[in-house]
């Protein structure tokens, strides 16, 4: 069980909306180790362009484990989803998800499946929707198995996106997907958001879940709003979840005080419900 916070890679463009931390990985690393977190997850674009060596000689000399790649950039940035109305975009969006996924299999990670899959549009029906992205699922777990890669769903919020808000519909996925890598992620943000309750939704879908993102429900850092991250990760304990905690938050009121924020706030609870030294 890892906490972990969330680096852009250089290929990301920088920006103040960038839910990570930003500049040159050995910066990035040296300044988590610091503050005494366990693991990253990484934003990124273009992973041909990054060392995979130098990324393990950073784990290593940080004791900083990339737990999960995300692959949200590739629509943030470029627009691009698995439910595009055109066929060369939807292939486009798969063509940069193999990219990822070779990148993760050679890190040993996660990657996450978030806004890249698209939403209802009116072009589309929502049938031929749901069966574009049904298709691309299965077309990136088959390629992720031999790999050893896991690919995680994440339900997100409306505010986001209008296909797979909820964990009810994230989980109806995996089952409609029906291959053994493909699961789904928790998102507390989101979750406060779309579930009526957080905890039973949480317990319900415990068996689907591979990863955990955290941020307040103002998406600040733990500690800094109103959700009981105490009773949050208990809950999860009580589920058996033993993964990683990454935050994914705004860097207010900067990367480090934002980094430092989730830490002092998360690491005592997680010694008491995990017992963690």
């Amino acid at each position: 069980m890892r906490l972990c916070y969330q680096v852009a890679t250089p290929d990301v463009a920088v920006s103040d909306d960038v839910t990570a931390y930003q500049g040159p990985l050995a910066e990035s690393f040296r300044a988590l180790a610091e503050l005494g977190y366990d693991g990253v997850e990484f934003m990124t674009l273009n992973p041909s362009v990054l060392s995979v060596e130098e990324i393990k000689r950073l784990e290593e000399a940080y004791g900083l484990k990339v737990v999960l790649v995300c692959t949200g950039e590739i629509f943030g940035q470029l627009g691009l989803s698995y439910t595009d109305p055109d066929t060369e975009r939807r292939a486009e969006a798969l063509r940069r998800t193999k990219e990822i996924i070779d990148f993760a299999a050679a890190l040993n990670a996660k990657i996450n499946i978030g806004r890249i899959r698209g939403q209802y549009r009116r072009e589309l029906t929502k049938e031929e929707t749901e069966a574009y992205a049904v298709e691309a699922f299965r077309t990136i777990a088959d390629y992720a198995a031999p790999k050893g890669v896991d690919i995680a769903l994440e339900s997100v919020t409306i505010m986001q996106t209008n296909f797979i808000n909820t964990l009810a519909e994230a989980a109806a996925m995996v089952d409609r997907v029906d291959r053994p890598n493909f699961r789904l992620m928790m998102d507390v943000f989101h979750l406060n958001l779309e579930e009526k309750d957080l905890f039973a939704a949480i317990r319900r879908y415990s068996d689907y879940n591979i990863h955990v993102h955290l941020a307040d429900n103002n998406r600040r850092y733990p500690g800094h709003c109103g959700l009981d991250f105490e009773k949050i990760l208990r809950t999860f304990h009580e589920t058996g979840y033993d993964g990683a905690f990454t935050t994914e938050i705004y860097q207010i009121p900067d990367m480090k005080g934002a980094a430092r924020g989730a830490a002092e706030h998360l690491r005592p609870i997680l010694r008491r419900v995990y017992g963690e030294t």
